[in-house]
C-alpha cells in the first residue's frame, strides 16, 4: 500500500462521516468536519506528524463560511486542509490556538475579514482593521460607499 493510501485510510478513520480526498491540483489531502470535531480532528492530525501550521483562512460561499486551515507534516512528506463550514448568522467555533500557537494571529485575521468567531482564543480582537471598523470586508455581503463594484458582479 502506497503513503497516499495509507494517509487516506487513516484520514477516513478520523472523520468517517465527513469526506476525505486528495486534490488533484495540489495533491494534499482535504478533510471536511463539522464545526463540532474541528479541535478533535486537529488533535489526531498533529498526533498524525502534522506538526505545522501553514496557514487559516476563510472563503465566503454565500450561504454559509468554509473555514480552511492548511496543516503539513514533515515525517510524512504531506499536507492537508482541514475545513469546516459555519453558517454565516452563527459563525463561530473553537480556537485551535492550543494544538497549534501559529493560529493565533491567523484566526484574528479571519475574524477582522469574514467575522468567524473563535471561543477558547486567548486574544480575539481585529488585527488589521480599527477596532471600531463595522462589517467584515471580505463577506460578500459587506457593503461600502467607497467599493466600486464590477459590472458583471451581481
Amino acid at each position: 500500500m502506497s503513503d497516499a493510501a495509507r494517509l487516506t485510510e487513516r484520514l477516513a478513520q478520523l472523520a468517517p462521516d465527513h469526506t476525505v480526498r486528495f486534490s488533484e491540483e495540489f495533491g494534499d489531502a482535504v478533510v471536511e468536519v463539522g464545526p463540532a470535531q474541528l479541535v478533535s480532528t486537529a488533535l489526531e492530525l498533529r498526533e498524525l506528524g502534522f506538526d505545522r501550521l501553514g496557514m487559516v483562512t476563510a472563503v465566503d460561499r454565500g450561504s454559509d463560511l468554509v473555514l480552511v486551515y492548511r496543516l503539513q507534516s514533515r515525517p510524512l512528506s504531506a499536507a492537508v486542509f482541514l475545513k469546516t463550514r459555519v453558517a454565516r448568522e452563527v459563525a463561530q467555533v473553537d480556537s485551535v490556538c492550543d494544538v497549534w500557537p501559529a493560529a493565533n494571529w491567523q484566526e484574528r485575521e479571519v475574524f477582522d475579514m469574514f467575522g468567524i468567531g473563535f471561543s477558547g482564543h486567548p486574544d480575539l480582537r481585529r488585527i488589521l482593521l480599527p477596532e471600531d471598523w463595522d462589517g467584515f470586508p471580505l463577506r460578500k455581503d459587506y457593503e461600502d460607499e467607497r467599493i466600486i463594484r464590477r459590472p458583471d458582479y451581481i
